[in-house]
């Protein structure tokens, strides 16, 4: 079950827990939290801003 506030990385879905784990504002609209797990960074997965469309690796 996941937490109220917990952090997700966008990319994965997994909880954003440990080293190597980072969440930042959208580069584009400012307005979403996303978040990067050490995995999908390493890989560099791409991820998606929920609210603009935003998308980087």
């Amino acid at each position: 079950m996941m937490a109220v506030g917990e952090l997700r990385c966008t990319s994965c879905g997994s909880a954003l827990a440990g080293h190597g784990s980072t969440h930042f504002l959208c580069p584009d609209c400012g307005a979403e939290t996303l978040g990067r797990c050490p995995r999908c960074r390493d890989q560099s997965v791409s991820y998606r801003c929920p609210k603009c469309g935003f998308t980087g690796p």
